[in-house]
């Protein structure tokens, strides 16, 4: 009997211990950029048997929005708690997730029309190969992901379009998907009074446009990404991201477009979260 006893006592132990393990964040993590001159900082999240276990993991790189850092997704996402929840349920693999900060500095995830702010050539030359060396990540295309709001989103859909050899799955969320016309553009150097040549304009404006991204890198490679877009119907950037469900439907590429009730706010990106978890986590899993 006390065999027994002992034995559900143990058993007992070990579930709640299982059980009982959450991810962990770390929101005020540092890499040292030569391309920005600077400290730059970045959260991460390291789900529950991290510590426990010796196996690699998949990666999803998490961009916030304008007005935030790298504790948006922490502070105001709750990733922690949504995180440790879907993996819980069984509705998300375990993964790291990796939130950079774009606001410090200058704000975005891309190059400056100018070329003295490389934003985007520190993400993929030093931030991407700095976590996925100091972290237990899995490095190949197919267990690597992207996703964002707002700016984020946009940083998704172009990081995506730029390089469709590194991402599996892409899921922009209420994203600004770039100007929509090169007036629109210089209005917006203008307003931020950045200096640039007239003959540069438009090729910029191609660059980081994701209309003109999708017309111009090829098709295989765009279907080479599992796509899950998600826009609230009160959004303000509902034009955006109906226009790119469009292009993409007209060249017939397979994507999640979704359109819920909500506006631009993080009610609805919380709710979001968890679709995209699971989204990602089926595109990480052998089929």
């Amino acid at each position: 009997m006390k065999k027994i006893i002992s034995s559900i006592l143990f058993l007992t132990l070990l579930t709640s211990t299982i059980y009982g393990q959450t991810g962990k964040v770390f929101d005020n993590l540092t890499v040292t950029s030569k391309i920005l001159k600077d400290e730059r900082k970045y959260a991460i999240y390291l789900p529950p048997d991290y510590e426990t276990s010796e196996r690699s993991y998949p990666v999803l790189y998490l961009l916030h929005g304008a007005g935030d850092d790298q504790t948006g997704w922490v502070q105001f996402g709750e990733v922690l708690h949504l995180t440790d929840k879907a993996i819980k349920k069984g509705e998300a693999t375990p993964m790291i997730i990796v939130m950079p900060d774009a606001d410090t500095g200058k704000r975005g995830y891309f190059n400056d029309i100018s070329g003295t702010w490389r934003y985007e050539d520190f993400f993929f030359e030093e931030l991407m190969p700095h976590v996925e060396q100091k972290y237990r990540i899995k490095s190949e295309k197919r267990y690597r992901a992207v996703a964002g709001l707002s700016m984020g989103g946009g940083g998704t859909f172009m990081y995506a379009l730029h390089h469709p050899e590194l991402f599996s799955s892409a899921c922009p969320l209420s994203a600004y998907v770039g100007p929509l016309t090169v007036e629109q553009l210089k209005s917006r150097l203008d307003r931020g009074e950045e200096t640039y040549k007239e003959a540069d304009l438009q090729p910029y404006f191609d660059r980081h446009n994701a209309l003109s991204l999708i017309e111009s890198v090829s098709v295989d490679d765009i279907k080479s990404i599992n796509w899950f877009i998600d826009c609230g119907d009160d959004d303000f950037l509902y034009e955006g991201n109906s226009l790119v469900h469009i292009a993409l439907r007209k060249k017939e590429i397979p994507h999640e477009y979704r359109v819920r009730q909500g506006a631009h706010n993080w009610t609805y990106w919380r709710e979001s979260l968890p679709v995209v978890l699971s989204f990602v986590s089926d595109t990480f899993h052998q089929h």
